[in-house]
Parts: C-alpha cells; sequence; structure tokens
C-alpha cells in the first residue's frame, strides 16, 4: 500500500495524541474518509473540525470501546453512512494508577482490560469480515506498547493489557496469512513511554529518551503501510526482549533494575489517552 488516498480510515482515541496524529496523517494523505471514535466528544469535535478546515472529509461518534454494544452500534453506523473500512487503527487506551497490583481498585483493572485488550478486538471483528471478503488492500494497526513485551513493576494490569494486544495482534496477522488473506496485514506497534501526557512523571531509561509523538506516528504509518509486522521503538526495547528471552529470570531482573525500567512508573501521575 503505497498511501490511504481514496480510502476510509478509522482511528480509535482519535480525539487527542496519537490518534489525532494518525487522523492528521490520513487526511493529508487524502483518505476518502476518516472515521474518529473517542469518548471525549469536546475534544473529538474539535479535532473533526480542524481536519475538516484542512480539506478533510470526516465522521465522528462519541464510542467507548469497552463497550462491545457501544462497538457494533456505531459500526452499523460507519457501514450504512461511510461504507467498509479499509484502515482500522485500533488507538483508544488508558493507563491507570503507579501503585501495587493489590494497591489499586480492582474496577480500574476492568476499565484497562476492557479498553486496552477487548476493545481493539471488538472493533476488528466488527470490519474484519468486509476486509477479508474484499479484494481492497487493508490495514490494521494495533497501538500495543514496550510494556507488552516485558514485566514491568506498578503498572501489572496496564503491562497485562498490553501483552494480550500483542499476542492477538500478532495471532491474528499468521491467522490472516494462514487463511489465505495476504491484502490484509496487521502491524503491531509498541514503543516506550511517549510524551503526550499519557505518561507524565514516568521516569527516563537507561538510553531511551521520552519518544516524540509525531516520530512515532510517522514510524507507525510507514510500517503500516509496508504491511510489516511489528515496530518496536526504540531499540532498547529490543534489546531488552532479547535480554529476557537469553538471560535467567534473576539476571535479566537485575539488567533491567539498574537499566531503570523496574523503577520508570514510580512518579507516574499522566492522564487517559
Amino acid at each position: 500500500m503505497r498511501s490511504v488516498e481514496g480510502k476510509v480510515v478509522l482511528v480509535t482515541g482519535a480525539a487527542m495524541g496519537l490518534g489525532r496524529l494518525f487522523a492528521q496523517t490520513a487526511v493529508a494523505e487524502n483518505a476518502a474518509e476518516v472515521v474518529l471514535w473517542d469518548v471525549n466528544e469536546s475534544a473529538l469535535k474539535d479535532t473533526a473540525a480542524e481536519l475538516e478546515a484542512e480539506g478533510g472529509s470526516v465522521h465522528v461518534d462519541v464510542v467507548d470501546v469497552a463497550s462491545h454494544a457501544a462497538v457494533a452500534r456505531a459500526a452499523r453506523t460507519v457501514r450504512q453512512e461511510v461504507g467498509d473500512v479499509h484502515v482500522l487503527v485500533n488507538n483508544a487506551g488508558i493507563v491507570r494508577g503507579n501503585g501495587y497490583f493489590w494497591e489499586d481498585p480492582i474496577g480500574d483493572a476492568t476499565r484497562t482490560m476492557s479498553i486496552n485488550s477487548l476493545g481493539p478486538m471488538y472493533v476488528a471483528h466488527e470490519f474484519l469480515p468486509a476486509m477479508i471478503s474484499g479484494e481492497a488492500e487493508c490495514r490494521v494497526l494495533n497501538i500495543a506498547s514496550s510494556a507488552g513485551l516485558n514485566a514491568v513493576p506498578r503498572m501489572a494490569v496496564y503491562a497485562s493489557s498490553k501483552w494480550a494486544v500483542v499476542g492477538w495482534s500478532d495471532s491474528l496477522r499468521l491467522e490472516l496469512e494462514q487463511a489465505g488473506h495476504e491484502h490484509v496485514r496487521v502491524t503491531t506497534v509498541c514503543p516506550t513511554y511517549i510524551d503526550t501526557g499519557m505518561f507524565e512523571g514516568a521516569k527516563g531509561i537507561l538510553l531511551t529518551p521520552m519518544l516524540e509523538p509525531h516520530e512515532v506516528v510517522a514510524s507507525a504509518w510507514q510500517e503500516m503501510k509496508r504491511g510489516r509486522p511489528f515496530v518496536i521503538v526504540p531499540w532498547t526495547s529490543r534489546l531488552n526482549k532479547v535480554l529476557s528471552g537469553v538471560l535467567p529470570v534473576r539476571l535479566r531482573d537485575e539488567w533491567m533494575r539498574r537499566a531503570g525500567v523496574y523503577d520508570s512508573m514510580a512518579g507516574f501521575t499522566g492522564h487517559d489517552a
């Protein structure tokens, strides 16, 4: 896929942060329609107005991806009013608290798993059948996290939610290949902390700067169009994944402690994406 020109692009968590940037990128490439889903109605309207001022054709809906019923309703509306989706960006996500697992409310765990893990599945399940049955090149871009590649204290539930996304997303990629649907490709994105405010207060990790949102989106977008399986940034995340696979657990833990990974959430104060 060279560009999304003439295609329908749907972005979840589109009101702010990475989602807004993904939507802007789709408009810049002359997407036929950009569908924006988010729970923040006010910010969503502001983003939609901006994109329309830039010449984009935009369809907006307030959708809580944690609710299967809400996703199904909104998906029906998209199919009726816009048409089939060619590019799906599963970006919506939250992170809660910086306490130990047993200290945080269990409701936070339920909400985090529902939005971060089940949400992408609900959305993809609605739009994949048409992608598969059609002949157009299609893409699914799932925003996971480097926390889905390694264990991280003080974010046990968030890490679990992203481990689930990584496992589901890459398994889905393999299923599509195995079933012969090579025109539909899945890319899983695993960045470290991004400077969007979502991880405000998180500590720096050895040789791992806070990532710039524009750079993450640009890299993810290009690799998505190419149909690449993974985007793992920065390089230290790939290194930590390799070391986790080859080092004994206690040696791995010592490396992660010294690198600052295990203490990185101690001062977290951020907000939902």
